[in-house]
């Protein structure tokens, strides 16, 4: 058959299925976002030499990246070596571990920056220990965000073109990446990005995060925060919950990450019914059958408020607000933020 008659399974699993929503409201639902990263990176690598035959792949992560690699490692007959954190659930790794991936788990937090900070270290003595190894660096290499092109291209085939985009942020790479291809013809496409209390992405000070997925207790160099509209912040009860949702209304099985992104996209786009908006539902949610798709598991947690109607309207995005919240970011970088709303700008201590 022809040559393109076949592709492989990152490659057919690449791109999110389109789904209309409502009147203006689309869902892009991956099977696993970050195999677009993942591939498109290693690939290169590959093409360019650095990864040469008996080069080690490493990275530090704790979700769907490290999935990502793991997957496209298989297929190219690559040595993966993954430094975690105890966060890592029990199935996810049995999975990483069941495509050829080697799991390191840091068991003890760094004072400064969490188990982010303390992987980092662990993968930093990694690669002095083993010369021929290469790093993805999900968070500061800028083909992260360079390889959502062929999404936003995915988005103008598919709809004409997209007035809104909605998206969790951790890395950074998918909506920073995503909306500046978009906008790369002059459009003027609105972008709000997706985050919860206690991550420093946006300006709060780190602490402890129960959502996983999104969030950061370190700054990415991939996060642009000029490119932001709007800001949203969203507890784990209200993601969770709106992740049910999702499933109960549109009969889509997506982790939290996309329940969150999902609560903003579909308020936003009621307020707008004029604009044509996509939001990004980064993973299927397998992964949470006895969590958040577990009616007993989220009472005992204390996961059972009611979803709000709409977020509150903060005046300084650097104050947790304990409830689905909104800032009017406006383009604007995060030092230009801190000093509109007079607030004191966190600490990059330990940012990678």
């Amino acid at each position: 058959m022809a040559g393109n008659a076949y592709r492989d399974t990152t490659e057919a699993l690449l791109l999110p299925r389109i789904i209309r929503f409502g009147q203006n409201l689309y869902g892009a639902s991956f099977t696993l976002m970050k195999l677009v990263p993942a591939r498109h990176i290693l690939l290169k690598a590959e093409r360019t030499g650095a990864l040469g035959p008996r080069t080690e792949v490493v990275e530090t992560t704790s979700g769907t990246f490290g999935l990502a690699l793991a997957m496209q490692s298989a297929l190219m007959g690559r040595r993966l070596t993954l430094v975690s954190d105890p966060v890592i659930d029990a199935a996810l790794r049995r999975r990483l571990t069941d495509l050829g991936a080697r799991v390191e788990i840091c068991a003890e937090p760094a004072e400064i920056g969490g188990y982010q900070e303390a992987r980092l270290k662990r993968l930093a003595e990694i690669r002095a220990e083993r010369p021929d190894s290469f790093c993805p660096e999900q968070y500061d290499n800028p083909d992260n965000p360079a390889s959502y092109t062929v999404v936003a291209e995915h988005f103008e085939r598919a709809l004409g073109g997209v007035d809104c985009l909605v998206g969790p942020v951790g890395s950074g790479g998918s909506m920073c990446g995503t909306v500046g291809a978009l906008r790369s013809g002059g459009r003027p496409v609105t972008a709000i990005g997706v985050d919860t209390d206690h991550s420093v992405l946006f300006g709060q000070p780190d602490g402890t995060r129960t959502l996983r997925g999104l969030g950061n207790s370190l700054m990415p160099g991939n996060l642009d925060h000029r490119a932001f509209d709007e800001v949203h912040w969203c507890t784990a009860a209200e993601a969770y919950a709106a992740t049910r949702r999702l499933h109960a209304r549109h009969a889509l099985f997506q982790g939290p990450t996309s329940g969150a992104a999902y609560l903003a996209a579909r308020w936003w786009a009621a307020a707008h019914p004029n604009a044509r908006v996509v939001v990004m539902l980064p993973d299927e949610g397998y992964r949470y059958q006895e969590t958040v798709y577990d009616d007993g598991w989220l009472a005992s947690h204390g996961f059972t408020e009611p979803l709000p109607d709409a977020p509150v309207d903060v005046s300084d995005p650097t104050r947790p607000a304990g409830r689905w919240s909104r800032y009017a970011w406006g383009r604007r970088s995060l030092a230009e933020v801190i000093r509109a709303a007079g607030a004191s700008e966190p600490s990059r201590e330990g940012a990678p």
